[in-house]
């Protein structure tokens, strides 16, 4: 009699050679992603002065996009939502988007405390403000 009893259990090797250019792929836009990123970046960097403020401000907006777009495919690919249900994507998906608009607004919420405080709710001027008054005035 045989040591080796059947089972149901796959055995054999399955092929993986298939998916890896799909990997490679993912690798370059990672790779391509990150250096526009980190161009940018430096570019802010050493021109911190002389932009005006929309430049720098939209600079930031695509480097923001360009973190979204690096993290969706991290997620979709590696993590592999990409290839899952569309219920079980909006499962993972929904609460994020009400975590991260949690974050904003408590952030927003935050910055109007700070500047209700600073101004006894409007019956004053802003403390800061008032603090450079008096050092032009000196």
């Amino acid at each position: 009699m045989s040591s080796q009893t059947s089972s149901p259990e796959i055995t054999f090797q399955p092929d993986h050679s298939g998916g890896t250019s799909r990997i490679w792929k993912i690798f370059w836009v990672l790779s391509v992603l990150t250096i526009i990123e980190l161009a940018l970046g430096y570019f802010l960097y050493l021109k911190s002065g002389q932009l005006s403020d929309i430049v720098v401000l939209s600079t930031k907006c695509a480097i923001g996009i360009l973190t979204l777009a690096k993290a969706y495919y991290i997620v979709s690919v590696f993590m592999h939502l990409g290839d899952e249900i569309r219920n079980f994507i909006m499962t993972i998906v929904v609460p994020l988007i009400l975590f991260v608009w949690f974050i904003i607004a408590f952030l927003y919420d935050g910055n109007s405390w700070k500047i209700l405080r600073n101004t006894n709710a409007g019956s004053k001027p802003n403390q800061m403000e008032q603090v450079h008054k008096e050092a032009t005035e000196k």
